[in-house]
């Protein structure tokens, strides 16, 4: 008997209403669980061995070109600079912590 004609004979024992077989009923549930877990696994397996080594899921997406902006990394370099600064401030001792509960 193939797989597809036992599934078929369960889905029309549900919608006929005739007497139902508890076991063989979650054997088959089970099965088709079991068959969908394994399923996901290999997807997830494959994905990630995919992604692992470089490889994109999918479509590839075209080749663009990189839009570089030095003014925006020395914005940035300036704000890590002061952040540093700020840092170093409270290191030293220029700032003085006073604790509101003493």
């Amino acid at each position: 008997m193939h797989i597809f004609d036992t599934i078929g004979i369960f889905f029309r024992r549900l919608r006929s209403g005739a007497s139902l077989d508890p076991v063989r009923d979650w054997l088959m549930m089970l099965t088709l669980a079991a068959i969908a877990l394994i399923g996901i696994i290999v997807w997830n397996v494959w994905a990630f061995d995919t992604v692992a080594s470089g490889g994109t899921i999918g479509v590839p997406p075209a080749a663009t070109t990189v839009t570089f902006s030095p003014a925006s990394l020395d914005a940035i370099r300036a704000l890590f600079a002061n952040r540093a600064a700020e840092e170093a401030k409270y290191e030293t001792g220029a700032y003085k912590f006073a604790d509101p509960s003493q």
